[in-house]
């Protein structure tokens, strides 16, 4: 999960690089306001991702061996989150495609090819993490290496 928030946060810098080419910058202080709002709400959506991640491990463990009772709890608890993922999805195209636009065109492609793999990524982690929890739960328990002695 580290290295999907550490894509979500480089997506949230993405801004500030795309703000040094651009041939007309908006007003410094606009400038900084709408990305320190923007980063206000990319810590927050952090903080529901780990929230949906710790809602689905208490899931599976509440389940135990029940796997239908798994399987609907968190395909209620991936739908609750999953349009919040897709609305700061399109929020942050909203904020950054002008960004991407605004750049040298050889600069573009690359910019908004590396965008959108990211896009595609947070609109995706209710079924990643889904997928690592089960992966996490269904994995065999670490064997327990004897005591020194015995």
């Amino acid at each position: 999960m580290r290295s999907i928030l550490f894509a979500a946060a480089l997506m949230a810098a993405t801004p500030a690089l795309a703000q040094e080419a651009a041939p007309t910058p908006p007003p410094a202080s606009d400038t900084a306001a709408a990305e320190a709002a923007f980063e206000a709400r990319a810590q927050a959506f952090e903080g529901r991702i780990r929230q949906m991640g710790e809602e689905m491990g208490a899931a599976i463990a509440a389940a135990g061996a029940d796997r239908a009772k798994r399987t609907a709890d968190l395909d209620a608890i991936q739908a609750r989150y999953q349009p919040e993922m897709d609305a700061f999805a399109t929020d942050l195209e909203a904020f950054v495609l002008p960004q991407i636009a605004a750049m040298p065109a050889d600069q573009q492609a690359g910019a908004r090819a590396g965008f959108d793999a990211g896009m595609t990524q947070i609109r995706g982690l209710p079924a990643m993490i889904r997928a690592q929890a089960e992966q996490s739960a269904d994995a065999p328990p670490a064997p327990t290496e004897p005591s020194p002695g015995q």
